[in-house]
């Protein structure tokens, strides 16, 4: 069965950090661009970052910036999300989703552009 669990979310003040991880089993990762979404309540899911399968090609939504990290960990198949001076606009649940690309380096935040997702991880940024 090809699943991802996501975990590393709770509840954080702003300014503080957390580090997200999305594990996958029944597949490896190696063959995959790893995407993380999120998605608040009342508001469209919107793409997070991305990091190819050869992990050169990253991308990152304006938003996130100089604050969040993607990195990939192929040896634990687990892809992760540093996130750092969270804001309280980043509360969200979180999902890591995967997709085959031919490129190795092609990375891209377009959801519909992935196929497998993850159940998600709630984010909460709050005093």
């Amino acid at each position: 069965q090809l699943q991802f669990v996501e975990s590393g979310g709770g509840l954080v003040q702003p300014g503080g950090s957390l580090r997200l991880s999305c594990a996958a089993s029944g597949f490896t990762l190696d063959y995959y661009t790893i995407g993380w979404f999120r998605q608040a309540p009342g508001k469209e899911r919107e793409g997070v970052s991305c990091i190819s399968r050869s992990g050169g090609s990253t991308n990152y939504a304006d938003s996130v910036k100089g604050r969040f990290t993607i990195s990939r960990d192929n040896a634990k198949n687990t892809v992760y999300l540093q996130m750092n001076s969270l804001k309280p606009e980043d509360t969200a649940v979180y999902y890591c989703a995967a997709v085959v690309f031919p490129d190795q380096a092609m990375c891209v935040m377009t959801g519909a552009r992935y196929y497998y997702w993850g159940q998600g991880t709630q984010v909460t940024v709050s005093s």
